[in-house]
């Protein structure tokens, strides 16, 4: 369509700028144009239509380890700005990581496996239902908002944090986990890998997880406006992008001796924590999320699926 070589004419220096900044040398993206112009412009244009200015617009954008939430949630920012003229805010659920002196606590008080982030119940819940509420107040005030350095597995010092001085149009929130449901507590008997297995023999952590996720969290994802899931074929997928994206961080960050990179029994140690709620989301995503983004296995956008 016309309207869409306009927007790509426009955003296309700033799209590829961003995208170079992600590659190393020994990985680049593919197909890049078709990704901006036949999927990202055409999804903007559809948040264009539904965001109202006066109160903010919050996009959920959800997907496994590795799938590209970050480069797409910060593409379409681009744009979004760019063509659409739109204040933008991202933010991803990873940023309201407790601290690692929080987790810390939570371990020893709940369970050991609670100290490794990710899981619901990990995240500061109040500051970003907070978040949540602040931004939508009629008499918005300026917001400090954590960013999480996972290379050293803990936030940023405070000078380092987002500092929101305008109430967005729209909000992106992104994370593996955004717009996850809880399951029945009978599914929860059974393990399904050998760190629930050896690890979690009595289900506490497991119970604990899905608990937050029937509480908080829930209400969290209810006040979500829509809802995009970037999918990925299967869970030895994600294992594959999470070992490639560590590797670019240590290649970024190898200067940093503080740096804490993970090796690849690290990561699909770290990745377990992960499985059960991803393998639920491969399965009930397609159903409620607003949007379906079909990744296949080169780790390219295949389809978009527009459900509302």
């Amino acid at each position: 369509m016309k309207k869409f070589s306009l927007c790509f004419d426009k955003v296309k220096k700033d799209c590829l700028k961003f995208i170079k900044s992600q590659e190393t040398e020994a990985d680049k993206f593919k197909n890049k144009e078709r990704m901006i112009k036949s999927f990202l412009i055409p999804l903007c244009f559809w948040i264009n239509s539904k965001a109202n200015k006066k109160k903010p617009y919050f996009v959920g954008l959800a997907g496994g380890q590795g799938t590209g939430k970050t480069t797409t949630s910060s593409l379409i920012k681009i744009i979004l700005i760019k063509y659409f003229k739109l204040n933008v805010f991202r933010i991803s659920i990873d940023d309201f990581y407790k601290t690692r002196k929080e987790r810390i606590s939570l371990s020893k008080r709940v369970h050991p496996m609670l100290l490794t982030r990710g899981v619901p119940g990990t995240h500061d819940i109040n500051m970003m239902l907070n978040f949540f509420r602040k931004s939508k107040s009629k008499k918005f005030k300026r917001l400090k908002l954590p960013t999480f350095n996972k290379a050293i597995d803990d936030r940023f010092e405070k000078k380092r944090w987002y500092d929101l001085k305008e109430k967005p149009d729209v909000i992106i929130f992104e994370g593996w986990c955004v717009g996850a449901k809880s399951e029945k507590n009978d599914t929860l008997k059974r393990s399904i890998n050998i760190m629930e297995k050896t690890k979690d023999k009595k289900q506490i952590w497991r119970k604990y997880v899905n608990d937050q996720l029937k509480s908080k969290y829930k209400k969290l994802y209810s006040q979500l406006n829509c809802l995009i899931y970037l999918k990925a074929k299967d869970f030895s997928l994600l294992q594959k992008w999470r070992l490639k994206q560590e590797r670019k961080l240590w290649i970024k960050s190898k200067k940093n001796s503080k740096t804490k990179i993970m090796s690849k029994e690290d990561v699909l140690s770290f990745m377990q924590t992960y499985q059960r709620i991803t393998q639920n989301m491969f399965r009930y995503m397609p159903k409620y999320a607003s949007i379906i983004i079909n990744l296949n296995s080169n780790h390219q956008i295949k389809s978009a699926v527009y459900k509302k």
